[in-house]
């Protein structure tokens, strides 16, 4: 699986990273070729899910047994990559830090990008909750079924939450950053939670921008305690691989992706594959994540073949700062690209 923070991990933007040479990603699905001693409860041969503290993106990976999980029988090994990473992080946000119930309303950002379509379904899953999701214009007559409410990501959302909900939501979702601190916090409604999962907003061009980091952590609302007391309000932070790798709830997450599988059985959550690309085609797959070209998620596939370049393609890494990033360019790479239908 291809995630929003590999393009983090690449620009430096993670605290602490593997030193280089090192190999990226953090899920992956595959079949069992060898168990460590004394593992119990798998076979070589059994199709699994993983998650890995680096090293996802080759074609052996080891990784302990409490971050191994079955495949269900009707699950491809493309939707078993694109499942771990967005689906246990949009489950333990909605349900384990923001208490998601009945008759809720759910503002999530990047709505047609992996987690953000693992939120509009886990959301479907509950009688009544309302979803406000922002996109890319492009990007809202393939979701459009998906969410509620859908809005530019470039039009003033918060206006168009408040004329729809005048007080506001009961969760936001951000993973963006920078000024949408303060407008979620704005958004909330009380006892309202505001969940930070990603700063997306700080990625801009090839390499990490040291004035990007700046104008976010500057447009960021400076949170006063006092203030959330008196307004009633709950922020908090979300990291899944701080969660797995740091802090040692492996035990946690693995009956969270239990519950997710039962609801995949039954057939009411299914991850969304926006496209595959081969291992050489890394560098375009992550551009296309990075102008937020993609609708569910990128999975790089080893035993794919590169697809044939097209007359008229790029693959020239852009330079365009967030302002930039909505634009027609996408179009290069969605053209050369392989959807999945």
């Amino acid at each position: 699986g291809l995630n929003f923070i590999d393009l983090m991990v690449r620009q430096g933007n993670i605290d602490n990273p593997p030193k280089t040479p090192l190999v990226p990603g953090f899920e992956c699905s595959g079949i069992v070729e060898a168990l460590g001693d004394g593992v119990k409860g798998f076979e070589i041969g059994d199709r699994v899910m993983a998650f890995v503290n680096y090293n996802a993106w080759a074609e052996v990976v080891c990784t302990p047994v409490e971050f191994v999980y079955k495949i269900p029988d009707d699950m491809n090994f493309s939707e078993a990559a694109a499942f771990p990473m967005n689906f246990v992080t949009a489950y333990m946000m909605l349900f384990e830090v923001a208490n998601l119930r009945e008759g809720m309303s759910v503002l999530v950002h990047s709505a047609g990008g992996g987690v953000g379509q693992a939120v509009a379904q886990l959301c479907s899953t509950i009688p009544n909750v309302t979803v406000f999701g922002t996109a890319s214009s492009f990007k809202h007559e393939a979701i459009k079924n998906s969410v509620t409410h859908l809005f530019d990501r470039n039009a003033d959302y918060v206006q168009e939450v408040k004329r729809i909900s005048t007080d506001g939501v009961d969760i936001v979702l951000d993973c963006l950053c920078g000024e949408n601190t303060g407008k979620g916090l704005s958004l909330l409604k009380p006892l309202g939670t505001y969940i930070l999962y990603g700063s997306s907003n700080m990625v801009t061009g090839e390499t990490k921008s040291f004035f990007s980091f700046a104008k976010s952590w500057w447009q960021v609302e400076k949170v006063n305690p006092i203030k959330l007391y008196e307004e009633n309000k709950v922020i908090a932070g979300f990291s899944l691989l701080n969660l797995l790798f740091k802090q040692n709830r492996g035990g946690l997450i693995k009956g969270v992706m239990d519950k997710l599988l039962n609801l995949y059985n039954s057939k009411k959550i299914k991850p969304v594959v926006d496209s595959l690309w081969a291992l050489e085609e890394v560098k375009e797959a992550m551009q296309r994540i990075h102008d937020r070209g993609n609708i569910g998620k990128l999975i790089l596939d080893v035993e794919k073949a590169p697809t044939p370049l097209m007359a008229n393609d790029s693959t020239e890494t852009s330079e365009a700062g967030e302002e930039e990033e909505d634009h027609e360019g996408d179009n290069e790479n969605k053209e050369r690209m392989p959807f999945i239908q």
